[in-house]
């Protein structure tokens, strides 16, 4: 049984993200747009497309496989433990100062850009120490956070994972909708009706149709 209404009397939303993510991105912004016309409450929560693929990267191709390697621990090891060590408020502020950074100013998952992000939102600048900590002291956190996320969805899809309340109180949730650009005002409220009407039919499965454009993944 999942709660149906926050402290605030509004709908809680849990979004999962991986901050490397450029589709999970797209969709938060989205959904922050949501916020602003419907009664939600987003609460923000860390998965890792470094843990997802961990476990099949002979199976991926040896770009996305050097990525993963080289650029996915760093963000969501910082941002996990900014979260272990200054809660869960901070999530929203950190993914929003840590997207615009890496997404819409065009630096990347760099070091550089993750330091700035915490400086934009008051964190203190050591938590950048924990990017290259080999023996990751909140690794087992990140992992059930993950796992909560995508045991909801199915280990074939990635980030984000939306769940929501149903009419019975069961948690609903689904991957995505990945979109592009994200839409504002009475247009994201009619996605996200939409959304949860589809995904609200037991036994739906997926609808899709062939992407035009997207994303700039040059950056990562």
């Amino acid at each position: 049984m999942s709660e149906t209404t926050t402290a605030s009397g509004r709908t809680p939303v849990d979004f999962w993200f991986d901050p490397l993510c450029p589709w999970a991105w797209m969709t938060s912004r989205w959904v922050l747009e949501v916020e602003k016309v419907r009664d939600i409450d987003i609460r923000w929560h860390i998965m890792s497309l470094a843990v997802l693929n961990e476990d099949k990267l002979d199976q991926l191709p040896e770009e996305y496989r050097e990525m993963l390697a080289t650029k996915a621990w760093k963000p969501v090891k910082v941002v996990t433990a900014a979260w272990q060590k200054h809660g869960a408020d901070i999530l929203g502020p950190l993914y929003t100062a840590l997207g615009t950074r890496i997404h819409n100013n065009g630096e990347g998952p760099t070091v550089e850009a993750i330091a700035g992000a915490l400086a934009d939102v008051g964190l203190p600048a050591d938590l950048i120490d924990y990017a290259d900590q080999d023996d990751f002291e909140f690794d087992a956190e990140l992992r059930a956070s993950h796992k909560e996320g995508i045991e909801k969805v199915g280990q074939e899809v990635g980030t984000p994972v939306i769940a929501v309340p149903g009419p019975d109180g069961e948690q609903i949730a689904f991957f995505g909708p990945v979109v592009t650009p994200a839409p504002k005002g009475e247009e994201a409220a009619r996605l996200w009706d939409g959304t949860l009407a589809v995904a609200s039919v037991p036994g739906f499965y997926e609808i899709k149709r062939t992407r035009t454009k997207g994303p700039d993944f040059s950056n990562l």
